[in-house]
């Protein structure tokens, strides 16, 4: 099936062979010419590395968890956000994703764009 073709995804149907960033797993369900979307976890006590999603702008739905989002010149911004919350990460912005709990946190996450899905960095900008 075409994946511009109305279907469904099932759990375990997800494709875990999408690029991936230290310290998170990103599972993709849908990708078209303009578009991405899938699921990413990070356990516990746990940062991701720091990247960017190039051309893509993303919607991040805090599933189930907390997130802490590190970002801006010397990556000392931060957002928090709690199961229900909605994150929005501009094209370009590099960041790295924290999860401050003990728990796992899950995140549903939708990018619309077109190029690299992301770009593993080794930091951002400094002051």
């Amino acid at each position: 099936m075409a994946n511009d073709q109305t279907h469904l995804v099932r759990p375990s149907e997800r494709k875990r062979e999408t690029t991936q960033t230290p310290g998170m797993e990103r599972e993709q369900a849908v990708r078209t010419p303009s578009m991405w979307a899938g699921v990413a976890k990070t356990e516990g006590h746990t940062f991701s590395g720091w990247h960017h999603h190039g051309a893509y702008e993303s919607a991040i739905y805090v599933l189930r968890g907390r997130i802490r989002l590190e970002f801006g010149k010397g990556g000392k911004d931060v957002l928090e956000a709690a199961a229900g919350d909605t994150l929005y990460v501009a094209p370009g912005e590099i960041h790295r994703e924290g999860n401050p709990d003990d728990e796992a946190s899950e995140l549903v996450v939708v990018r619309g764009g077109s190029g690299d899905i992301v770009t593993n960095v080794d930091g951002p900008a400094a002051e």
